[in-house]
Parts: C-alpha cells; structure tokens; sequence
C-alpha cells in the first residue's frame, strides 16, 4: 500500500502516526511487529535513517468519553476498540533485544 491510499480508521480509534523511532545503536537484523505479527521491510514499512516510517498509519484507541469510561470501569462493557502497539526486535552491541510498545511519533 502506498502513503497516498485511502486507510478506513475503525469507529473509536484514531490515525496516530506513521513513524517511530529506532532504539539507540540498534543495528540489523531488525524485525518489526505490529500487535505481535511480523511486517514485512519494503511492504510493510521501510527504515529511513533512525526511523521505521510504516506503509500505512498505526490505530490507536480513540478517548474515552465519561460515560463509556464508567461503564467500563463498573463493568457493564468492555471496550473493542482497536489499538496496535509496535514492537521493535533489534541487536545492539551483539545481544538481541525487544523495544516494545514504541512511541508512535506521527
């Protein structure tokens, strides 16, 4: 999918970015999971300098308004909403290691 196709954002949830940032001195391999599954480099995403700027936007969970907010909080409904956390899998001074849940910057 290329940045100038539509994106249908779910009822609820909000476009929050495009990009976020690479670990300090990460260096590849670099494997890259949007609510845990493996994206592809090229289709998916790509790496520009210190950034992975995605094919397409993250969606995160919109707010909650008060009433909805207590009704969760009583328990009368959960909340479906969707809401993609990024994972990012990377070596760094020869040891593998997980960023996850990364900042969405824009």
């Amino acid at each position: 999918m290329s940045g100038s196709e539509e994106f249908d954002v779910p009822k609820g949830s909000v476009a929050a970015g495009r990009r976020v940032r690479l670990p300090a001195n990460a260096e590849r391999p670099i494997t890259v999971y949007v609510n845990g599954v493996a994206q592809s480099e090229g289709e998916d995403y790509r790496i520009e300098g210190a950034d992975i700027v995605f094919s397409r936007p993250i969606v995160k969970e919109g707010r909650l308004g008060a009433i909805r907010w207590l009704s969760m909080l009583i328990g009368v409904v959960g909340s479906y909403r969707k809401h993609e956390t990024v994972d990012v899998e990377y070596r760094s001074a020869g040891q593998v290691r997980l960023a996850s849940d990364v900042e969405i910057l824009d």
